[in-house]
């Protein structure tokens, strides 16, 4: 089946989730391009804060899973606007609108080849959300952690 069918097939709410999650992943990348990582940083942190009149609605496509799902099929889908950190932005402001707070951790490590990697993942309540498969396959250092995109910690690798 194609991936087409399968979109027709969700129910509307996903169907919206999905496209947010696409719109969100495509303006981090032109932001990424475009502009300097702390500017960035503070428009994300704009629009991850939820409306103050919002309230969460019980509708499954508000849930943390259904975001995180989101997030996951269109970088998938879309490998150029899909990778770690795009997506670990993209979730978290999705999850921020909705009063879910999580940190964003970006890492970094060597390959046995000596070759400098680095990752981002999400993170709730100290459980990672998004990004855990690479690491699972490697181990990150990290290096800066941001609550609400708007304050971040640089962690002290030497302290890790």
């Amino acid at each position: 089946m194609s991936w087409i069918v399968r979109f027709l097939r969700l129910t509307w709410a996903d169907k919206v989730l999905l496209v947010q999650a696409v719109l969100l992943l495509t303006a981090v990348r032109v932001g990424l391009s475009l502009l300097p990582f702390q500017t960035l940083r503070k428009l994300l942190a704009g629009a991850a804060k939820a409306p103050a009149s919002s309230i969460v609605q019980k509708n499954p496509a508000n849930q943390p899973p259904r975001v995180i799902w989101a997030v996951a099929v269109a970088g998938r889908r879309f490998p150029s606007i899909g990778t770690c950190l795009m997506q670990a932005f993209a979730a978290h402001v999705l999850l921020g609108r909705r009063h879910y707070p999580t940190q964003l951790r970006i890492g970094v490590t060597r390959n046995e080849k000596g070759k400098f990697l680095g990752h981002a993942w999400l993170e709730r309540e100290g459980t990672v959300i998004i990004g855990g498969d690479a690491l699972k396959e490697q181990h990150y250092t990290p290096l800066l952690a941001m609550d609400h995109l708007g304050s971040h910690e640089v962690i002290d690798v030497d302290a890790t």
